[in-house]
C-alpha cells in the first residue's frame, strides 16, 4: 500500500514518462497482462493509454490490470493510467 507522499512522488516521476502501452478494442488480453508484468518488473512505473474504442474506461482498465499484475494504481487521469509495482530484487525507484 502506498502512502499519499509516495503516491505524489510517483505521480511526479510519471509525468515525465512516455506512454508505453495502449488498451484498444480487444480490451485486456493475456498478452497485454504478460507485457505489463514484464515492463513493471523492469521499470516499476509505467503509463498506459486507454483508447476510445476500448470497451472499458480507464479506471476499470486500471483496476483489472492492477489485480492481474499485483500492481498498485498510482493515478488515473482521463484516458491515461499509471501503475507501480516494486521490484524486490532490484528496486529502480527509491523513496
Amino acid at each position: 500500500m502506498l502512502t499519499s507522499k509516495q503516491r505524489a512522488t510517483l505521480r511526479g516521476i510519471a509525468s515525465t514518462y512516455e506512454t508505453i502501452f495502449q488498451v484498444g478494442k480487444s480490451g485486456i488480453s493475456d498478452t497485454l497482462v504478460k507485457q505489463v508484468e514484464d515492463a513493471l518488473r523492469k521499470r516499476e512505473l509505467i503509463k498506459i493509454h486507454v483508447l476510445d474504442n476500448c470497451p472499458l474506461d480507464a479506471r476499470e482498465a486500471a483496476q483489472m490490470l492492477a489485480e492481474q499484475t499485483d500492481a498498485e494504481v498510482v493515478q488515473v487521469i482521463g484516458s491515461r493510467l499509471v501503475l507501480f509495482k516494486r521490484n524486490p530484487k532490484e528496486p529502480v525507484i527509491q523513496f
